[in-house]
């Protein structure tokens, strides 16, 4: 026996082979079939919501900033924020070894010229290096 559809969302599979403009923001990622079913749901089929996806009504600048807009709101969304702390304090290590680096260089330039004809001296870990 053949599950039966609900009416809704046959009526929302209905509107989506209207507006194929729909599956295309889903393949990129910018929404899910969940999200635009529920906006569909909630605010109907004539709502300026759905205007993006109607054929010959695209407004490019909106799109434009609404798409990066979206894209940014994508990328928070599926943020770890472990991972992101994580990256954070590597990238604050890299950029202190750097300046370490920097420093080091900076003192030699201001040295006595007696000591410019010595060899400089190595620094002992440039880049530190812990285990996880």
């Amino acid at each position: 026996m053949a599950k039966q559809l609900h009416p809704k969302v046959k009526e929302f599979k209905e509107f989506v082979q209207k507006h194929p403009k729909m599956s295309s923001e889903v393949r990129k990622g910018t929404a899910t079939w969940q999200e635009l079913f529920e906006e569909w749901y909630l605010l109907g089929e004539e709502d300026s919501r759905w205007d993006d996806f109607r054929e010959g009504k695209v407004k490019e600048e909106k799109k434009d900033s609404k798409g990066f807009m979206d894209q940014i709101g994508g990328m928070l969304k599926n943020m770890d924020p472990a991972q992101m702390e994580q990256h954070i304090n590597s990238l604050s290590q890299a950029i202190g070894a750097v300046q370490g680096v920097l420093s080091q260089f900076q003192s030699a330039d201001t040295s006595s010229p007696s000591k410019a004809t010595e060899a400089p001296e190595r620094p002992r870990h440039p880049f530190s290096f812990t285990k996880d």
